[in-house]
């Protein structure tokens, strides 16, 4: 399974997760069979609220799921219908949110707990 995890700066294991998904300046994919993690820019991350297509920097990836601290409805539907489920990122660093992934400990987010604005988590 390949999980992608907005980040700060690709600063490997230590990357700080990024508290919002279309905003976030890099990726993570982390795939969890070969344990090998690759980081994507996000090429969109200044957009007009609402404007945003961070999908389209993972496209083609193989991305089977989203770990984040906050993202909006849209993007949450979009990867959703697309069969990629979004968690809830527990942890602030990289590292320690894979020990989460690994260990099976993170809650899917809803339509309910999506972001509103930027800056939510």
């Amino acid at each position: 399974m390949k999980i992608c995890v907005p980040v700060e700066k690709n600063e490997g294991l230590k990357s700080a997760v990024y508290g919002h998904f279309g905003s976030a300046p890099a990726f993570a994919v982390y795939d969890t069979e070969s344990g090998e993690t690759e980081f994507l820019d996000n090429a969109n991350d200044h957009h007009e609220h609402g404007q945003c297509n961070p999908v389209g920097a993972i496209k083609g990836k193989g991305i089977n799921a989203v770990a984040v601290g906050g993202i909006g409805l849209r993007a949450l539907q979009l990867l959703n219908s697309q069969g990629i489920k979004v968690y809830r990122a527990s942890q602030p660093e990289l590292g320690k949110l894979i020990e989460d992934i690994k260990n099976d400990s993170l809650k899917e987010m809803t339509a309910e707990n999506s972001c509103r604005e930027h800056g939510c988590r």
